[in-house]
């Protein structure tokens, strides 16, 4: 086999490697009509995660990670509320009342944890500055686990809005956003997460999760690819 035909074959190869991944980056990201059948989804965007007397915040050791999530969380909001993408936020709203939680029988997990340490008291459940919810956007009732469906009334509203596909934003990626991004597949919706709109509290866990566990549920796409989409889409609705 001559240099020219081995030449030719890696270039057709890497032509079609470069079309699958368009392909594949279009599937993921809101266009084609999908925006209004998608949703943004936030996930404890709170004071326990962001504020200065936040008691989780400490838990992130890989602090460019956390600080980079908290921006390109706001940038992937804000395309969501210009595009018209249906914004769902999801908290924790215990309030120090840990009945929900199983009280003295929870004796491991986060049921346990969270009354250990005290936290999701009053301060801890606000909303973080900019992040608070609008009039017209979806607040999460109900959630008493680390899935943002567990108790809540998050499918419901999905399924009644007729929405198939959610976005993933928020804390902590190993944690909450990871067991949201399982349930959400098993059951039935598409879930991609927003990778750097999210983070873990170390590199080490956020790389196994994204290289590990995402493809199994779903997939994951940069913020800048979503906000691209979106603006794609609505230049072409015009």
């Amino acid at each position: 086999m001559n240099k020219h035909r081995i030449h030719f074959i890696f270039y057709g190869f890497f032509i079609v490697l470069v079309m699958f991944s368009k392909i594949y980056a279009d599937t993921i990201t809101p266009n084609q009509g999908t925006i209004k059948k998608s949703a943004l989804v936030m996930i404890e965007f709170q004071r326990e995660w962001i504020g200065p007397d936040g008691k989780l915040t400490k838990l992130m050791k890989d602090t460019a990670q956390f600080e980079n999530s908290k921006k390109q969380a706001q940038t992937a909001l804000r395309a969501a509320r210009k595009s018209g993408m249906p914004v769902v936020h999801v908290g924790l709203f215990l309030n120090g009342n840990y009945e929900g939680l199983g009280g003295d029988h929870a004796k491991y997990g986060l049921r346990n944890v969270i009354q250990k340490y005290g936290t999701w008291k009053e301060n801890g459940c606000r909303f973080a500055e900019g992040f608070e919810p609008h009039s017209n956007e979806f607040v999460v009732q109900g959630r008493l686990g680390g899935s943002a469906f567990a108790g809540s009334n998050l499918d419901s509203y999905l399924r009644n809005n007729q929405i198939n596909r959610i976005y993933l934003a928020g804390y902590a990626l190993h944690v909450c956003v990871e067991s949201t991004l399982r349930d959400g597949h098993d059951r039935g919706y598409e879930v991609i997460l927003l990778e750097d709109a999210t983070s873990a509290f170390t590199s080490e866990q956020r790389d196994y999760v994204l290289k590990n566990v995402v493809h199994h549920f779903g997939a994951y796409s940069s913020v800048e690819k979503y906000t691209a989409s979106i603006e794609r889409k609505q230049k072409t609705d015009k």
